[in-house]
């Protein structure tokens, strides 16, 4: 087989096929690498199929909140089927990824790839020469490095699961662990969510993650904040009382009414140690860009904590032979929009020369908990320190008529608006339809709309984005 290339990309995923495709098109000659199933994170095993199973817990949330409103009965997660139903979208994604790479003339090799040298990377056996490479190979979960680490789920393993777990833990607090809690709750389980930090959801804003946390009560998610997970044991070790509480030293056990547990999690806070029963334990701490067996000291190309050192082209410093895009790069936030955006800088640079920074100004962020929650431009703190003058809105809106016609008790916003200018410089919502309007604040804050200009366009009603005019 020629090995002889002028692209290599390693991964199949939004950001890898992005470039790769574009590329070919151009009438390079191309190959991609990948060790794990074709067609990466957001397909396989990220928000495509739990946004799948997101849908299931909403339509179960919705169905409860208006009963005596004009709905009666009772509905409930059946979760074989879910996953099952889940399994259509993602099953034939790697087929389908692979057939079209084949159709595109792009050679695909399965296997870890690892650089032998600054022109050559290896997938498996076979080793590929090529005059530029692109990163493209996703993250993976962040070592914790606390005992009994290896009895973490993966986010991927808990929406293949068969069964639903009675008792689950999610360890951190960010967009998998709100995400994943809301499902697993309305599907049944008893769910615990210990956080280091003393919020969830750090890139939202905090009033309104505030109010989000009403719902998560009301699904019954426990949330323990300033809660640092120390350890996981496996099975009931130890002594036990009556009550089912496993005796630690100094520490305070969440009951778990003397059920046979499969682990335990300990953990401190400034109100002592605990520690938590539980059938799964799901890692939710954060995750970091999967470079590790890359070998990218062989490439010379240069690292720092743990992540690649790029130009403003996504262009490795050290070795200009070398891009990265997605989650790799680690540039922009962790989010699928951004991965297809890096692919356009990326393959416009390898194409033109490096023409295209990469800017990440009004890119949206959603967490599909329930209700959504989603943010878009500068925050109140960051605007400050950015010496923006500007006035802020902000409202819990439950009574809206958006809100009361679905009887959701969790809607409102935060807009900021620039003094003089008018130009929208943060939007901040949680609620019903969130994750939609957000999308017409990206647009005006990508283009530097104005407030004004904003509310004077006429939109349908009554829908969610019609409250737009009543935020500004």
């Amino acid at each position: 087989m020629d090995t002889e290339y002028d692209l290599v990309v390693v991964g199949t995923g939004v950001a890898a096929s992005g470039v790769a495709t574009t590329v070919r098109r151009a009438g390079w000659r191309v190959a991609v690498i990948d060790s794990r199933p074709f067609g990466g994170t957001c397909a396989l095993r990220g928000c495509d199929p739990k946004k799948v199973l997101v849908g299931a817990a909403e339509a179960l949330d919705r169905v409860r909140r208006l009963r005596g409103r004009g709905l009666a009965g009772d509905a409930s997660i059946e979760w074989a089927q879910l996953i099952a139903f889940k399994r259509t979208f993602t099953d034939p994604v790697p087929r389908e990824r692979e057939k079209s790479l084949a159709e595109q003339g792009i050679d695909a090799f399965h296997g870890r790839a690892r650089f032998v040298g600054r022109d050559s990377i290896a997938a498996g056996d076979i080793v590929l020469h090529a005059r530029r490479f692109v990163i493209a190979s996703g993250a993976e979960p962040v070592a914790l490095g606390i005992p009994g680490e290896e009895h973490l789920a993966s986010s991927e393993q808990f929406m293949a699961l068969e069964r639903l777990p009675q008792r689950i833990v999610f360890v951190g607090g960010g967009y998998i662990a709100s995400e994943l809690s809301n499902i697993a709750a309305r599907a049944g389980a008893r769910v615990t969510v210990l956080q280091r930090g003393r919020r969830l959801l750090s890139r939202f804003d905090a009033d309104l993650v505030g109010w989000l946390m009403e719902s998560f009560r009301a699904a019954g998610i426990e949330v323990r904040t300033e809660a640092a997970v120390e350890a996981i044991e496996k099975g009931d070790q130890g002594g036990r009382d009556a009550s089912g509480a496993r005796h630690v030293a100094g520490a305070r056990d969440a009951s778990d009414g003397g059920a046979s547990l499969a682990f335990r999690v300990l953990a401190s806070s400034p109100q002592g140690r605990m520690s938590v029963g539980a059938d799964l334990v799901v890692h939710a701490a954060g995750r970091v860009p999967a470079l590790q067996a890359l070998a990218l000291s062989d490439a010379a190309v240069s690292t720092k904590d743990g992540r690649i050192e790029l130009n403003d082209f996504l262009q490795s410093t050290s070795n200009p032979a070398v891009y990265a895009a997605g989650d790799s790069a680690e540039r922009g936030p962790p989010l699928t929009p951004v991965a297809s955006y890096d692919a356009q800088v990326v393959a416009t640079n390898l194409l033109e020369g490096n023409r295209v920074k990469a800017s990440y100004a009004g890119v949206p962020s959603v967490a599909f908990t329930i209700p959504p929650i989603a943010s878009v431009g500068l925050s109140e703190e960051k605007a400050r320190a950015q010496g923006y003058r500007f006035r802020t809105n902000v409202q819990r809106a439950s009574g809206w008529y958006t809100a009361r016609r679905l009887g959701e008790p969790v809607y409102g916003f935060k807009t900021l608006v620039e003094e003089g200018s008018g130009r929208i410089l943060g939007a901040h919502l949680v609620g019903p339809g969130a994750e939609e309007t957000i999308n017409l604040f990206a647009l005006a804050i990508r283009h530097g709309l104005t407030a004004r200009q904003l509310t004077e366009t006429r939109l349908a009603y009554p829908t969610a984005a019609s409250d737009i005019a009543y935020m500004l």
